[in-house]
C-alpha cells in the first residue's frame, strides 16, 4: 500500500483496485487529499462529502444518515447524480461500520478520520482493526494500519516519522518484533492495559514489523 508518506508492505500481498473512504473528521490538506485520491475509487461518508465538493471530485457512492453533512452538500451529490445509500439516524451502527461492508476487495484507505471526536476515533479504530481486510488510516500528519497474527510488515519511508508507536488493540500481542528503531523489539509481549511501547524514533530509511499473536495498531505521527 503506498501512502504520500511511506509504503507499507504485507508479507509480499499486492492491493489493487483501492477504494478511498472519505470520512467527517479533520479536512486532509488539499495537496495530500488529491494525491491520496488519485486512481482510486472514492466513496463519501457522511460529512465527507463536503470534502469531495471542495476539491470536485465526484464519489462512486455517498453513505450515511446525514445527521452532519450540509443539506447543500447533498443536494450537491444528488444533483450530480451520485448514488445515495442513506441510513436511519436511529440505528445499532455507525455509518462508518456500515461503509466497511462495501469494501469487496482486499483493502481499503479512510481519511478525514483524525481531529474530531474521540469516541468517534476510538469506534473507527476498533471497527478498521477487527475487519477482515486492511484498512488504513491516513492523513499528512498521521498514519494507522494494523497487524494480526503471524503477519509482517515492512515500511519505506518517504518522510521521516516524528514518533512510532505501537498500540495492543487486543488484551495482550505477542511475539512483536521491530527493528531500525531506537528501541527494538524481538519477541517481545505487549498489553492493551499498558501500552508502553509508543513514541519511538525510526533509525534508517525503513523498518520491518511482526507479531505472533493478538492485533496491533501501528501508529505514525509526522511533523
Amino acid at each position: 500500500m503506498k501512502l504520500p508518506q511511506c509504503e507499507i508492505i504485507f508479507n509480499a500481498e499486492t492491493f489493487d483496485d483501492e477504494i478511498l473512504f472519505v470520512n467527517g473528521g479533520k479536512t486532509p490538506e488539499k495537496k495530500y487529499f488529491l494525491e491520496l485520491a488519485e486512481n482510486k475509487k472514492i466513496f463519501a461518508i457522511d460529512k465527507g462529502i463536503e470534502i469531495c465538493r471542495e476539491n470536485n471530485i465526484l464519489p462512486e457512492i455517498l453513505i450515511g444518515d446525514f445527521d452532519s453533512a450540509e443539506k447543500n452538500s447533498v443536494d450537491w451529490a444528488v444533483k450530480n447524480k451520485i448514488p445515495i445509500e442513506r441510513h436511519p439516524v436511529d440505528k445499532d451502527f455507525t455509518d462508518l461500520q456500515l461503509a466497511l461492508k462495501l469494501v469487496k476487495k482486499n483493502s481499503a484507505i479512510m481519511t478525514a478520520v483524525f481531529g474530531g471526536r474521540f469516541d468517534h476515533l476510538f469506534s473507527t479504530i476498533f471497527s478498521c482493526a477487527n475487519c477482515d481486510k486492511k484498512i488504513f488510516l491516513a492523513d499528512e500528519k498521521e498514519i494507522i494500519f494494523f497487524l494480526k497474527a503471524n503477519e509482517t510488515a515492512e515500511v519505506k519511508f518517504f518522510q521521516k516519522p516524528f514518533a512510532i508507536s505501537l498500540l495492543p488493540i487486543s488484551e495482550i500481542c505477542e511475539g512483536v518484533n521491530i527493528d531500525n528503531v531506537h528501541w527494538t523489539l524481538d519477541g517481545a509481549k505487549l498489553f492493551q492495559k499498558l501500552p508502553n511501547a509508543i513514541s519511538n524514533r525510526l533509525e534508517g530509511d525503513k523498518i520491518k514489523i511482526h507479531i505472533d499473536a493478538g492485533t496491533l495498531a501501528i501508529y505514525f505521527v509526522f511533523s
